[in-house]
């Protein structure tokens, strides 16, 4: 298993093989119970699997994702599972992997998406707050991944406030510190003990589901925001409601899924999760085979 979202991550196998930090993820939202047996593979270590080996790299997806690279005869295979190529402290960076053939996937496999800085985004959220001091800023941010991504880019752009989290984050932001991700001091975004006016100026991150909720209507004059990678098509973030877009995303974007499979030097691509026909179109062009790969019933957790 490539990393711990639920659209890559399920209970009920009889066993798994994963990264440490994959299969702690899985035990605190599945229990620790959620496979038959389990063990866990250090990146860079190879396995022989009946003849096949094995081996784990880095993705720089979310903490403990992972790429497989599987060889035989040789031939190699990599499945890149959900990756980025920006920097990221809360994970280790992705590790381009020479391979004959690079199953990548393309959740943001148009031209169009093309994501900005990542600390560009977070400044425009520190600006607004700035000028906002009687207005809360609620950040919608996917439980695991994102949220402790965005808590860790407002830290290191200089915020050292009590950042408050809705009740979802926490467990795995816990988690996340125990591993040495510090996020600074994080408090339970409830109202519940004191009046609306206490959180003037703070910063809120929560699950997007939350933003429907009650929850949501807590806050003082809420300042809605939506870190996604989605955030670039500006009918999507009309559409949420959101009027603080952050263009912030755990997936490459077109030019990084492009410079990706330049550096695997693969002869074939095989494209899932996403916009396949582009990018397939893409390596058409430059005489790369291709193919799509349609994993239907499949939807991506997080953007």
């Amino acid at each position: 298993i490539t990393h711990g979202h639920s659209d890559h991550a399920r209970s009920g196998h009889r066993s798994v093989l994963a990264t440490q930090e994959t299969l702690d993820i899985m035990g605190l939202r599945y229990g620790e119970d959620f496979a038959g047996t389990t063990q866990a593979a250090v990146h860079g270590e190879t396995l022989d699997m009946n003849g096949v080996a094995v081996t784990f790299h880095p993705a720089g997806h979310v903490l403990g994702s992972a790429q497989i690279c599987v060889e035989h005869r040789g031939m190699r295979i990599v499945a890149s599972g959900d990756y980025k190529r920006q920097k990221d402290a809360t994970c280790l960076p992705f590790e381009p992997i020479r391979c004959d053939v690079f199953i990548t996937e393309a959740t943001f496999g148009l031209p169009v998406f093309r994501h900005p800085p990542d600390h560009e985004e977070i400044a425009r959220v520190l600006k607004s707050a700035a000028q906002f001091p009687e207005r809360s800023h609620l950040i919608g941010a996917y439980a695991l991944g994102k949220a402790q991504r965005v808590m860790r880019l407002l830290r290191d752009a200089g915020y050292d406030k009590p950042i408050y989290i809705h009740g979802a984050l926490a467990k795995l932001s816990e988690y996340y510190q125990s591993q040495g991700i510090d996020l600074g001091q994080l408090e339970p975004g409830t109202v519940e003990s004191g009046a609306k006016a206490d959180f003037a100026g703070a910063i809120v991150v929560g699950p997007p589901s939350a933003f429907a909720d009650r929850w949501a209507r807590r806050f003082p004059d809420p300042i809605s925001c939506f870190a996604s990678g989605w955030m670039r098509i500006r009918q999507r973030a009309k559409q949420g409601g959101v009027e603080l877009p952050l263009i912030i995303s755990d997936h490459a974007d077109w030019d990084e899924l492009i410079i990706t499979i330049k550096e695997t030097g693969a002869a074939e691509i095989w494209v899932t999760h996403g916009r396949e026909e582009a990018l397939v179109r893409w390596c058409e062009l430059e005489g790369i085979a291709a193919r799509p790969l349609h994993l239907v019933g499949y939807e991506d957790e997080g953007d």
